[in-house]
């Protein structure tokens, strides 16, 4: 994948994955997926080129969702020990 769909992908996902509740993960990844897919489009980046990269983009939000949620939790609870 060219450095240019990387950064995008990268900054693209910064921007819109943000905590949610584990309920609305899968729903929200789905949405997210198909506007990444859109704005990829609307600066001359194949989704190809980044599924070749990462795999499904749908599931790379939805895991970067978990991370948030888990994250969000361990603040909420006073940061949990391992």
């Amino acid at each position: 994948m060219s450095e240019h769909a990387i950064e995008f992908l990268r900054g693209w996902i910064g921007e819109k994955v943000h905590c949610q509740s584990h309920a609305r993960i899968e729903k929200q990844a789905e949405t997210l997926a198909r506007e990444c897919a859109a704005k990829a489009a609307e600066v001359g980046i194949p989704l190809e080129d980044i599924q070749e990269e990462v795999g499904d983009i749908q599931e790379l939000i939805a895991s970067r969702l978990e991370e948030a949620a888990e994250a969000d939790e361990q603040q909420a609870s006073g940061g949990a020990t391992k």
